[in-house]
């Protein structure tokens, strides 16, 4: 009989490990905090073995037609004269099919992919999980309690099922001493798959970029600082922290941070990674960036959350023991989890710059790059630790068992009284509007 599954989190890699669920033959419920599917979003890269996952899904060329098409970025002085200029795939250190888009253009293909066979509730969340030896009890904030065979957190870096099943943030996270910001605004550069990049200050970098189809901008600030007390669901106070770091900056800082307070997908969040010595604990699992965030500056939190997804579907049709299966689960992800969360801390110094000399050599370097001779085996490699990191993963073929008998217990939803047709989304419009 078929497994029923509760994923907690509707971005790339709830929605992806729906749609491997259902190839398998599970029944998957998706919830979600936000009221809706979250929509544009920064830009982030499919690298590696990841690109060979969305090509199994069959969903690459629907991602290579949403790609950003970036064509290159510059490096721009206080006066905004650009100091030195790269090719958007040198840039981005990208090889083959290695593409990017941004993370709300990809969730809504994986969304479109899924939706006619997932139940997807939104504007809800997890609230309490209770563990038996047939199933999870969940506890919702605003619907029935419902019972389930498997409980996956795919609720990102700040996941509640996390915390609800492992204990507080705190205890997983690896911080950087950074933060990063990002929001859409005005394309007043008018720039065209074009981004900038700016060195404002020793440990403060600026980044303006627009992608393909885009008539407006994303201003990302990067900043180092020591850890930072607020209030993770006050927008405002955050923008206001932002604002402060950069204040009194050259080149267009200032206008940027105006048009960021006006932004209405204002992200704000610390640079850092979670790691935790287990995946698992009884029914309960964690994907993607709620079980092992490798941070933006890896490059590599949507490559991971992709892989991961492909791996535990299968491994939970592979085994007929969900035990095994989770255990099979954490045992191939953990080589490629390590090597890809190595990438950032040296990948995180050229980002922001802690002095303006280093700011410089990196600039010189870049302006340089074109006359060097030996080019291009200085660009592989400088390219070669995060291609190997990105495949550091071999996937296996998986098919499902025979014997469908296993330790699942087929679940029934408590306080449910009627379900979903096949085909339908379920959608809850009860939750406030959730923080961007």
């Amino acid at each position: 009989m078929t497994k029923h599954i509760l994923i907690s989190g509707a971005s790339v890699a709830g929605p992806a490990l729906a749609f491997w669920l259902h190839r398998h033959g599970f029944r998957a419920t998706v919830v979600e905090r936000a009221p809706s599917l979250r929509e544009g979003g920064y830009k982030v890269d499919i690298r590696g073995v990841a690109v060979d996952v969305v090509r199994r899904m069959g969903l690459l060329e629907r991602v290579h037609a949403a790609s950003t098409d970036m064509r290159g970025a510059a490096f721009v002085d206080k006066r905004g004269k650009q100091v030195a200029t790269l090719d958007a795939d040198t840039f981005g250190f990208r090889h083959g099919d290695d593409t990017e888009i941004l993370r709300g253009d990809l969730a809504k293909i994986l969304y479109d992919a899924t939706r006619e066979h997932t139940e997807y509730v939104f504007g809800d969340w997890i609230t309490g999980l209770d563990q038996g030896p047939g199933g999870v009890e969940v506890t919702f904030a605003h619907g029935a309690p419902r019972r389930f065979d498997l409980v996956v957190g795919a609720d990102g870096l700040h996941s509640g099922v996390r915390a609800l099943a492992f204990g507080p943030e705190e205890d997983f996270l690896r911080r950087f001493d950074a933060y990063i910001s990002i929001s859409t605004v005005p394309n007043t550069f008018e720039l065209d798959r074009w981004e900038l990049l700016h060195s404002a200050a020793p440990g403060k970098m600026v980044n303006v970029y627009s992608t393909a189809r885009a008539e407006d901008a994303k201003a990302a600030f990067w900043f180092s600082a020591p850890p930072l007390t607020y209030d993770r669901r006050d927008v405002e106070s955050q923008k206001d922290l932002v604002a402060g770091q950069f204040a009194g900056l050259g080149w267009e800082v200032s206008a940027l941070l105006d048009a960021m307070r006006e932004a209405g997908d204002f992200y704000f969040d610390p640079v850092c990674q979670i790691v935790m010595d287990h995946l698992s604990t009884g029914r309960v699992t964690l994907l993607g960036d709620a079980g092992y965030c490798a941070s933006p500056a890896s490059g590599q939190g949507t490559s991971l959350a992709l892989a991961g997804a492909y791996v535990l579907a299968g491994e939970l049709a592979a085994s007929t023991d969900f035990a095994v299966a989770l255990s099979r689960y954490e045992a191939e992800m953990r080589p490629f989890i390590e090597k890809n969360q190595a990438l950032a801390k040296t990948a995180l110094r050229g980002i922001i710059p802690q002095s303006r000399a280093f700011a410089w050599f990196n600039t010189r370097m870049i302006k340089l790059m074109p006359y060097l001779p030996g080019r291009n085996r200085v660009l592989e490699q400088m390219a070669r630790p995060i291609r190997e990191a990105a495949n550091a993963l071999v996937l296996k073929e998986f098919t499902s068992p025979d014997d469908m008998n296993d330790p699942f217990t087929t679940s029934r939803d408590a306080g449910q009284t009627t379900r979903p047709a096949r085909g339908t989304t379920r959608t809850s419009c009860t939750s406030p509007k959730a923080r961007p």
